[in-house]
């Protein structure tokens, strides 16, 4: 099963959306205090984890990532 998917995944800063080429997916910056929103189409659980690494290598502390779409 490679739980590919659309997913939201909110972290604590602010990315510009110039990120969102780097990431590939759409980033929202800033909706609520200090609050970053990315929403990705994900092939699988492999890129979903490459995309958290991503995050982690900026220093940004995760709030939380959801599931939105099945493929």
């Amino acid at each position: 099963m490679s739980q590919g998917g659309v997913y939201e995944i909110r972290a604590v800063g602010c990315l510009h959306g110039d990120w969102s080429e780097w990431f590939d997916a759409e980033v929202s910056t800033c909706e609520t205090e200090n609050t970053t929103t990315i929403t990705a189409q994900l092939p699988d659980q492999a890129a979903l984890y490459g995309l958290l690494a991503m995050l982690r290598d900026l220093g940004m502390a995760l709030l939380s990532v959801n599931r939105l779409v099945d493929p």
